[in-house]
């Protein structure tokens, strides 16, 4: 019994030193795979936030120009909220950019140079305000129309551009070595896949060693998956409980939105109420100013209104849309075109609309997409000209090696000869309450591209426009055609 202990423990002693040769070796490959992949993963990271605080750069350039333009042209201190806004972030945001290191050789002087144009571009921006603002709008829009400022702005975005075309090549090369570091760890893989089955085998040959122990670790094993399935169980239980409470606070958040603006649509109608009695019992004593005092105010509280109910539909795109149906688009467009028959008429509008399909959708908001779209292209028309609307619609495939399958796609565009806008304006339509023109010039709250842009986003689509100044715009829509893409669509 002793010599067969004996020769027992030395089968345990050989078979333990080869397990912790196994263990070595494969952990030795897991940490230089990890090693790698953690500094791989340290340079996407650099380089994802370095493109992202240049785009956050970019995109305050872009606020406070706008806050700038605004003021000058209306005077109104409203604009400079945006525009002080802007300043303060800008100030930060080249704060933060400093702190980031690029990977890429003369990226660094890039962005020194990128800093240099921002900081011309504020200063402009400042001394432009400050005229303004001590009564020298003369001098101010002298300044602004001499087109330095649109020229600083274009070399920012083409060095903006030029620093993030850089960065994302810098990517595809580290997505590139990700791949090869994929490759290197199915190899690792492979190895440990060999050496657990020789660990299998010899684990085969150590059984009858360990007979008399089987019945212990069969009840432990049990006993463990005992265990297990009633974490399981209570886990399933939590997650059901958060589910719940998710639903709910959904449905608060939905009705705290319905309340909040009932509670602040009730004193803007007292506004107007009392506003209109003043006009009506004390107009002869109010005279002229008093009157159109009176006249601002419910012109005020008005817009104020419209505001509200725009935000309110604006956030309920998501909470209150109704499930996809098969939605005929031919028959969406023919019920907006009755809908718009008086606007149409009046403008003499010629609207063109080709063969549309039927797609996976909810009927309502594409009526809504629709319809802000062409009543928009009838109201931004060109003066003493008569508004030319075409609607075209093709289907559109194309292979995803992501996800390696063909998805297809409903490309639908909405084009018209009106007033267009800006090239560099494009991202900004789509940005609630972000207006190109005066209210004078044309009505609305400039919200209704924003809702647009959110309803085809909620159908896992994607809207674009496409305009020159003058010379009318194009909007591009593009919606899968199965509702299974829609988390594809979300993922890429």
């Amino acid at each position: 019994m002793k010599k067969q202990q004996g020769k027992t423990n030395i089968v345990w002693a050989s078979f333990i030193a080869v397990v912790l040769c196994i263990i070595v070796g494969n952990a030795f490959l897991a940490l230089n795979t990890i090693q790698s992949l953690t500094k791989t993963q340290g340079s996407l990271d650099n380089t994802n936030s370095l493109t992202a605080a240049i785009e956050q750069l970019h995109l305050s350039v872009v606020q406070a120009e706008s806050g700038q333009r605004g003021y000058l042209l209306t005077e109104k201190e409203d604009y400079l909220l945006p525009y002080f806004d802007a300043i303060t972030q800008l100030e930060s945001q080249t704060e933060h950019l400093k702190s980031l290191r690029s990977e890429i050789d003369e990226q660094a002087q890039h962005i020194a140079e990128l800093f240099l144009l921002v900081d011309a571009k504020i200063k402009g921006l400042k001394l432009t305000v400050n005229l303004a603002q001590d009564d020298k709008e003369r001098r101010a829009l002298g300044i602004l129309n001499t087109d330095r400022g649109r020229e600083l702005y274009k070399e920012i975005r083409a060095l903006v551009t030029k620093i993030q075309d850089r960065e994302i090549i810098f990517k595809a090369h580290l997505f590139a070595k990700l791949r090869q570091i994929k490759n290197e760890a199915k190899i690792t893989f492979a190895i440990t896949a060999i050496t657990s089955a020789l660990l299998i085998i010899g684990m085969f040959i150590l059984t009858r060693l360990n007979l008399r122990n089987e019945a212990k670790y069969r009840l432990k094993l049990e006993h463990q998956n005992e265990t297990l399935a009633n974490k399981v169980n209570e886990r399933t239980q939590e997650l059901t409980l958060y589910s719940d409470e998710l639903s709910r606070s959904n449905r608060e958040l939905e009705d705290f939105a319905f309340v909040a603006s009932h509670d602040l649509q009730e004193p803007l109608r007292k506004i107007q109420a009392f506003s209109d009695r003043l006009e009506t019992m004390y107009k002869d004593e109010l005279g002229e100013k008093g009157i159109d005092y009176i006249g601002r105010m419910k012109n005020a509280a008005q817009r104020m209104s419209n505001l509200i109910n725009d935000l309110l539909e604006f956030s309920r795109v998501t909470t209150r849309g109704k499930d996809f149906t098969d939605t005929d688009l031919n028959i969406v467009m023919t019920e907006i075109l009755s809908d718009l028959e008086i606007a149409i008429k009046e403008s003499d509008a010629q609207v063109s609309v080709a063969e549309m399909p039927i797609i996976k959708a909810d009927p309502s908001q594409m009526q809504q997409l629709f319809l802000n779209l062409i009543s928009n292209a009838v109201k931004f028309r060109r003066p003493n000209e008569a508004p030319v609307i075409t609607i075209e619609h093709e289907h559109y495939s194309e292979f995803s090696d992501d996800h390696n399958t063909e998805l297809s796609w409903q490309i639908i565009r909405v084009s018209d000869n009106g007033i267009g806008f800006d090239p560099e304006y494009t991202d900004k339509i789509f940005v609630p309450f972000q207006r190109l023109h005066g209210r004078s010039q044309y009505k609305g709250t400039g919200i209704g591209l924003s809702v647009c842009r959110r309803i085809v986003e909620r159908h896992g689509g994607t809207i674009t426009a496409k305009s020159e100044s003058g010379e009318g715009a194009t909007f591009v829509i593009k919606l899968p055609v199965e509702s299974e893409l829609f988390t594809l669509q979300g993922e890429a």
